[in-house]
Formats: structure tokens, C-alpha cells, sequence
């Protein structure tokens, strides 16, 4: 917990710009810098020995020349090069000095022990060589002498060592770098209750993560510093909730791997954001399967400007596709894509197209050009209320844009083909969800068809986390402008994953599954919107109640309480991933399904949503409709400060 006192300060000082080039060109040659800084000490050390070692004698050896030439610079050689090497080998040549401790004092004495052991040996060696010492005179006694290596031992532990935590001490204590200088640290606490009252680095403990808010108020505390960087998401929001009514910016060190890896300094101290409450574990991924699944293969992904597109093309360029070609009807959204993948990924063959995949002739061009082998199928329009005011778009896009590219990569025989659906799916009640349940519908029914070579795939998964439109990105636009935060229902609750761990999954499915198949995808435990709402209140410093208020709108139409992952009495099986599920369930048969199609088909530019729904519910039977929502139930309400 810290007490912020001073201003960050504006532009860099040119000093500061020296300064960074300075440091980003030692970097570089951190290596070079280090063995020419530690064959100084050596050499420096070795003439400290030779002080002790002859104490009196030193002024009339020093009046000799010969000294120079006869003692000293005939050992230098070989202390230097034996010197360098062993502790190159200890892995002492390449740390950062600032970040020194006890380890590396004992990598260095274990370093200089072996130094002392094989230059002792030497010596033995050439002493015991009959005449060696009288027949030549680069050779005396003095150079080698066993007093001198002793002392040489000790002055080489002692200089190399005060030099490295000489450094830390430096970035530690004296050096003024921004945030450090920014904070006074009040205090510390613990979840060893055993630990209050002791003192760490000069600061008390004052006690337990149970005591943060009383601590805060009577301290006065306006920041807290999470310095847990393998703090779980479970951990930081039991101490998110502690805080609640405080008016605190929390903050977090890097991960631990990013500091072992020295991407990162300990001042670069980051804000604590709600994807750290709201994220899971990294995931694993079988990389061999996805790797045979995606490396030299020509691959297409339509939505590839989208949030999840994106994501999907990032992870599928570091499995080495030979080209990826990406679909998207936005042209400043697929600007920004081809860009960032030019510079990220430079070597892949990348092929930008822009393609609206409710136009068929241009789906079956951009197809017959290209012939992708895998096809990731990501375009959809995928937010409830606005397809209920426009369900001729949601069929027109979801069902018939998914039917244009799924005839197309059977036509030019791609292989595999992946369909990106939703949770909203399953027991559909929205004109969304019912026709991304029919997009699901129709590609089942067309794999394994004779006439299609191409094994058709679908992922289904809930809400991810920073994804266009979705309830975080609204929820910080709420709170920069003062409020309210609008959530819905008190009860409303939802599923949630992040966009890169989507994305992963859905590669692990598809390089594992089977055409026909529907994977589920495992969301963790659902989150209310409200506690959503209130922690992001609270990570920004604010008091809900006080200083925003979090208001009720009521239930919009098509929108589920609780959103279901899989249909009851659905056969789930499980996958040789503990994350991926399957739905096993038959197709539906193919003349159905061009029935209900036909029926679409002349809907498409139409806003009657009873023609529309009542086309839809012969193939999905339990789709229940939305109705008109309540106005009484719409009346908003607003959640107390006492509450928050």
C-alpha cells in the first residue's frame, strides 16, 4: 500500500532520451559489457593480491620494472582467460546486475572455488618440474604463489559481488526513476497472520488482506500495489471485494515470467484491469495437432477483421500457414489486421481480401482463386437486440453468408471447415441464436454428403472478454463518462472467456475433431453482470452509489437470464482436451433442410419476424420466440450505495 506524492512528469528530457538509447545500446551488447567489466575485477583483484601478499616490499618490487614484466603480466593471461571461461560456464556473464542477490554471491563463490582449485593444481604442476623455476625466469615463485592465489580468491568474491549489488543498490535506492519516486510505501500486509508487526526492507507488515480496508481508511492509503504477480484471478478478486467502498487505484507487478525474462522492470507497474478477475488459466494446447492441422497449409478466415477473426489470425500465423488469406466486408478493420500481421509475422504469405459473404459470386471467386484448405468461418453479426429489429440481416448473414462459403469450400474441396457459434445456440430465444443454431443445422447436414469431400466443424462458446460491442468495452465507456453503468437485471448472468483462449480452443477442436461434430467449448463458472459492473467500478477508484450509480433497465428482448451451455438431454462426450466437449447428435436430413431454406430464402430482406420465426421453428423446434418486453419490468432502477 503506498501513498502517491508526486506528479508524473510529461515529455522526456532529452537526458532521458540519452539515457534510454544508452540503456537499450548496453542491452544489446549486454554480453560484451559484462566480460569486459569482469576482466577488470579480475585483473583488479590480482593486483590486490599482490599488495597484501608483499606488503612491506611492495615499494622497492614496485622501483623494480622487472616486476611488471617478470611477475605480474605473465599470470594476468592466465588468471583472465581461466577466470572468464569458469564463470561463463556458472552463467555469471550474462545477468542483470540490478537484479543481484544471494544466488549470484553464491554462483560466485562456487566460481572462484574452481579457480582456486585448478590454478592451485597448476601451480603444483609447475613447481614440481625439476630446474623449471631456474631455467626460466618468466617463471619465479612470486607469480604463482599460494598466497597470492588465496587473496586473489577473496579479493575476486569480494569486488565482483559489492559490484552487482553495488547496482542494485543503485536502481534500488538512489537512482530517480518514475513510478518508484512516486510512491511512499506505507506498509505491507500478508495472509500469514503470523507476520504482522515484523518489518521486510525497513516496512512493517500491518497486517492480513482481511484488514486492507480498515488499514486504507485509517492510513489514509490512495493506492494499493498487488506485488503477487502469480496471484490467481480467485485471490485478486477476494481482494477487488475487500476494497469495495474505498475510493483506491489498484495496481500489479508484471508476471513473474516477464520479469525472469527481463521483458519487463519492476517499474513498469501496471493497473489492475477486470480481465485479471475475470481470466483462467493459460491454456495448454496439444501444439503437434494443431501444428499438422494448420503449418504449410492454405488457410482462409472469413470475419477476419472481427474481434475474434483477429485473434484467430494471430494464432494461426505462429503455426506457419504457407498463406492466410483473409475475408472481410470492413476495409478499415482489415487495414488494421494486414498491417499488424505484416510487421508481426512478416514471413507469412498473407492475402487480404475485401468480400461480403452475403454476395455468392464473390465468396465462389475469391474460392476458386485462392483454394483454401482449411476454411475458420468467423463472420456473423452476433448482437441479440439489434437482430430482433432486423431479423432479415440475421438470416440473411448467419444462415445464408454461412451457406455461400460452406458450398463454396465443398465446390473447391477444401478440406476442413470450422464454424464459429455461440452458446446462444443452445434452447435458442433470439432470432440470433436460432439462426446461428441453423447455420450449425446446415453444415452438419452437409458433411459427409457425397458430392462434399470437406469436413464440416462447429465450436460453440459464451461471451469473451474485450470483444466489439460486448459488456466490458461498454461498462469503461459508461464509467469514463460518469455513469451511470446500465446492466439489465440483477440476476442476469453470463459465461465468459477471454478472446485468445477462444481462440486457442477452437484450433485445438478443429485439429482434433471429426466432421460433424459440435464442440463445446468449457466456460468456467458463470459471472453476474452486476458484480461484473461493481468490480470495474471499483478497479477505477470509485465508490458505486457515491460517485456512479449502476442502473436496471430490464431484460431486452431475446435476452436469457442465464444462458445455457448445452441443450438438455444432449449426449456430451468428452475429447482428448479437458476444455473441448462434444455434442453428439445426428444430422438433420438434408431434404428438411432445403425446405426450410427455400422458405428463408425470401425473407431475407424482410422485417416480419413472424414469417421469419415460423420459417425457422421447423428445424429448430426449440427455438421460443421473444416477445415484446414489459414496460413495467423496462422501468430502471438504481442500485443503492449500500449495496456497492
Amino acid at each position: 500500500m503506498a501513498d502517491e506524492s508526486l506528479p508524473s512528469t510529461g515529455e522526456p528530457s532529452n537526458e532521458d532520451r540519452k539515457s534510454s538509447r544508452l540503456r537499450d545500446f548496453v542491452a544489446r551488447h549486454r554480453f560484451g559489457f559484462n566480460l569486459l567489466i569482469h576482466n577488470v575485477l579480475f585483473a583488479l583483484a590480482l593486483a590486490l593480491a599482490y599488495l597484501v601478499q608483499y606488503e612491506g616490499r611492495w615499494a622497492q618490487k614496485l622501483s623494480d620494472q622487472r616486476w611488471f614484466m617478470t611477475s605480474f603480466l605473465p599470470a594476468l593471461p592466465f588468471f583472465l582467460v581461466i577466470k572468464s571461461i569458469i564463470f561463463w560456464r556458472w552463467k555469471l556473464l550474462r545477468g542483470w546486475w540490478q537484479y543481484a542477490s544471494l544466488r549470484d554471491v553464491v554462483g560466485i563463490l562456487l566460481a572462484s572455488w574452481v579457480f582456486l582449485l585448478v590454478s592451485y593444481t597448476a601451480v603444483m604442476v609447475i613447481w614440481y618440474i625439476p630446474g623449471r623455476l631456474q631455467r626460466d625466469p618468466l617463471l619465479p615463485w612470486e607469480a604463482y604463489s599460494r598466497g597470492v592465489l588465496v587473496l586473489d580468491f577473496m579479493a575476486t568474491v569480494f569486488l565482483v559481488s559489492t559490484a552487482r549489488l553495488g547496482v542494485r543498490l543503485y536502481h534500488e535506492e538512489l537512482r530517480p526513476i518514475m513510478p518508484v519516486e512516486r510512491y511512499r510505501v506505507i506498509g505491507l500486509v500478508d495472509d500469514d497472520p503470523n507476520k504482522k508487526g515484523l518489518f521486510i526492507h525497513g516496512t512493517a507488515v500491518l497486517g492480513t488482506t482481511d484488514d486492507i480496508k480498515q488499514i486504507c481508511e485509517e492510513e489514509e492509503i490512495d493506492e494499493i500495489l498487488i506485488a503477487v504477480p502469480s496471484a490467481t484471478q480467485k485471490q485478486l478478486r477476494r481482494i477487488i471485494e475487500k476494497c469495495r467502498g474505498t475510493k483506491l487505484n489498484f495496481q500489479a507487478l508484471p508476471s513473474m515470467d516477464a520479469l525472469l525474462d527481463g521483458r519487463v522492470t519492476v517499474s513498469q507497474i501496471r493497473k489492475v484491469q477486470i480481465n485479471d478477475l475475470l481470466g483462467r488459466e493459460a491454456v495448454e494446447l496439444n501444439t503437434q495437432a494443431v501444428g499438422r492441422f494448420l503449418n504449410g497449409r492454405r488457410v482462409l478466415i472469413t470475419g477476419a477483421g472481427g474481434s475474434i477473426g483477429t485473434e484467430m489470425c494471430r494464432q494461426v500465423c505462429a503455426f506457419k500457414p504457407d498463406r492466410l488469406i483473409l475475408i472481410e466486408q470492413a476495409e478499415n478493420n482489415l487495414f488494421e489486421i494486414t498491417n499488424e500481421l505484416s510487421r508481426s509475422f512478416p514471413e507469412i504469405d498473407l492475402a487480404p481480401i475485401i468480400c461480403d459473404i452475403c454476395d455468392r459470386q464473390r465468396v465462389m471467386s475469391v474460392f476458386q482463386a485462392e483454394r483454401p484448405e482449411v476454411v475458420i468461418h468467423a463472420a456473423a453479426h452476433k448482437h441479440v437486440p439489434l437482430m430482433e429489429t432486423n431479423p432479415g440481416e440475421a438470416v440473411k448473414n448467419n444462415i445464408f453468408g454461412t451457406k455461400n462459403v460452406a458450398d463454396a469450400a465443398c465446390h473447391y474441396e477444401a478440406d476442413e471447415f470450422v464454424q464459429i457459434s455461440t452458446d446462444k445456440a443452445v434452447n435458442p430465444s433470439s432470432i440470433m441464436g436460432c439462426t446461428k443454431r441453423l447455420a450449425e443445422i446446415y453444415t452438419q447436414a452437409l458433411n459427409g454428403r457425397k458430392s462434399c469431400k470437406t469436413q464440416f466443424k462447429s465450436v460453440r462458446f459464451g461471451n469473451v472478454l474485450g470483444s466489439a460491442g460486448s459488456v466490458v468495452p461498454t461498462f469503461e465507456r459508461q464509467i469514463r463518462e460518469g455513469g451511470p453503468v446500465t446492466v439489465t437485471h440483477p440476476d442476469m448472468t453470463r459465461y465468459f472467456m477471454t478472446i485468445p483462449e477462444a481462440a486457442q480452443l477452437v484450433l485445438q477442436a478443429s485439429a482434433t475433431g471429426k466432421g460433424g461434430q459440435i464442440f463445446l467449448l468449457d466456460m468456467g463458472e458463470p459471472v453476474k453482470i452486476v458484480d461484473l459492473a461493481r468490480d470495474m467500478i471499483t478497479l477505477s477508484g470509485l465508490r458505486v452509489g457515491d460517485d456512479i450509480d449502476i442502473v436496471f433497465t430490464g431484460v431486452r428482448r431475446g435476452e436469457k437470464l442465464f444462458e445455457e451451455l448445452r441443450t438438455r438431454g444432449e449426449d456430451i462426450a468428452a475429447t482428448t482436451h479437458p476444455k473441448v466437449k462434444i455434442w453428439k447428435q445426428r444430422p438433420t436430413d438434408w431434404q428438411a433442410v432445403q425446405a426450410c431454406l427455400a422458405k428463408l430464402e425470401a425473407l431475407t430482406n424482410s422485417d416480419d419476424r413472424d414469417r421469419i420465426i415460423e420459417a425457422l421453428k421447423p428445424l429448430v423446434p426449440e427455438f421460443t420466440p421473444p416477445k415484446a418486453p414489459d414496460q413495467a419490468q423496462v422501468a430502471a432502477t438504481r442500485i443503492p450505495a449500500a449495496t456497492g
